[in-house]
């Protein structure tokens, strides 16, 4: 652990986002969306930047505001994105794009009132086909949030729930700005359960300000005792030269390196212990969460929202920041709320910044991924699918596996490479030796800690 308590990407795309270029804009990204039509199902991610109060360690693209009201022109900026997406998509009455993955994030989706998310559910729904199965998640603040707001979410189709906890001491609650008794969670997820929720989430960040692996220790307990089918345990990157929020954290107050290790080390016993299998990264789930199943037969995937189920589709995010993935292209929209909305009161795509991926970039995508998802790649489809050589297209990339196979984290074999069971925890520190852009930018100070 201390060997690789080094930055590095989470590589929920590849090329990553600071990749991006501004020549790439809404052109562009209009063209790829033409181009491909609504054959097959995409995934759709809305973002929902407001917040009522603000969370110190937090690095989400937000607005902070108590005023409701502003949740008006942003919705109806949102409906014009859509439009536009959908007649570049084709989507007509009998051409509609089908969606199996629809998410809200944010910021806090849970901002809007009830008839704000059902009239944005209907606007959804006339765009897109959202298919039988489909999963639908929204990420809810637990402060914002009670049983008949629930029961709102389930009527409006929503079947996952992701509640932000990050901590349950009340010292540290105090310290990062975010107040939420246990007693409060529990009662929404037991609620959450009881209407038929297929599947709820806990977030939550190890490394904020007062923790201590034996506070952090007792925060997990409380969370398995929960039982939620899922969870997802992030390291906190103090980076508050990059965003202002974390300038109000108290550096002095923040864990030293070996304690954020000890959590970190305490955390996986304990729920390996509880009973959940460890996905990869920071997420776990409970055996018979669909999550664990396509870990177990190989067939996860890797996006911009993390780990999932869903076969690799395309990804169009909606809304300020958002970021989708159509074929071999990347597009941002515009990160602030005035260029997102100014662009869509012209009636154009709100893109600022993305990326077209070289050969080199697919080729090197699909080993990340296969990587960060299979913890295997087999040089033979590789082979076939890129036309290429494998052993000497990376002949440099196979010479720096040698050590963390010497490490015990891979192991070489003829034709393939093979993430070990110890390696798993370090997949992050595998897959970024074969980013091309990392290893030509001795800097990664932009990123979070692998661990």
């Amino acid at each position: 652990m201390k060997r690789h308590d080094v930055a590095g990407p989470r590589y929920t795309s590849y090329p990553t986002a600071d990749r991006f270029v501004e020549a790439h804009q809404g052109a562009q990204h209009l063209q790829a969306l033409r181009q491909r039509g609504t054959a097959q199902p995409l995934s759709v991610y809305v973002h929902i930047p407001f917040c009522e109060q603000l969370c110190y360690y937090c690095a989400c693209n937000k607005i902070i505001t108590k005023h409701h009201e502003r949740a008006a022109p942003y919705l109806a900026a949102l409906n014009v994105e859509m439009d536009l997406v959908a007649e570049a998509l084709g989507g007509s009455s009998d051409g509609i794009a089908p969606v199996s993955q629809l998410h809200l994030g944010g910021g806090s989706p849970t901002f809007l009132s009830d008839s704000e998310l059902s009239a944005l559910m209907d606007a959804l729904r006339r765009r897109f086909k959202l298919l039988p199965g489909a999963e639908l998640s929204i990420e809810v603040d637990p402060r914002t949030v009670d049983r008949q707001r629930l029961a709102h979410l389930r009527g409006l189709g929503f079947n996952r729930l992701s509640f932000g906890v990050q901590d349950f001491d009340a010292a540290v609650q105090k310290a990062v700005h975010r107040v939420q008794p246990f007693e409060q969670v529990a009662a929404l997820m037991s609620q959450a359960r009881e209407l038929g929720f297929a599947s709820t989430n806990v977030d939550l960040i190890y490394g904020l300000p007062l923790q201590s692996p034996a506070s952090f220790a007792r925060t997990i307990q409380q969370v398995a005792e929960l039982r939620p089918d899922r969870i997802a345990m992030y390291a906190y990157a103090h980076l508050p030269q990059r965003f202002k929020p974390q300038r109000r954290i108290v550096a002095e107050l923040l864990p030293p390196a070996g304690d954020k290790l000890a959590m970190l080390s305490g955390a996986i016993s304990a729920l390996l212990g509880e009973g959940y299998a460890y996905i990869g990264m920071d997420h776990f789930a409970l055996p018979d969460d669909p999550l664990a199943i396509a870990k177990r037969q190989g067939l996860l995937h890797r996006g911009f929202q993390g780990y999932s189920t869903q076969p690799d589709c395309d990804l169009v995010g909606l809304g300020v920041s958002a970021i989708s993935r159509v074929g071999a292209t990347y597009a941002q929209n515009a990160q602030t709320l005035d260029e997102y909305e100014d662009a869509l009161r012209q009636r154009q795509l709100p893109v600022q910044r993305g990326l077209a991926l070289t050969r080199d970039d697919l080729l090197r995508r699909a080993v990340i991924m296969a990587l960060m998802c299979q913890g295997r790649v087999e040089f033979e489809p590789i082979a076939a699918s890129y036309l290429v050589d494998v052993p000497s297209y990376f002949a440099p990339e196979l010479a720096r596996l040698t050590q963390l196979a010497g490490q015990g984290l891979v192991e070489l074999e003829p034709g393939a490479i093979q993430v070990t069971p110890l390696g798993w925890y370090f997949v992050r520190a595998v897959a970024l030796v074969f980013d091309r852009y990392l290893q030509a930018d001795a800097s990664r100070e932009r990123f979070s800690k692998i661990i």
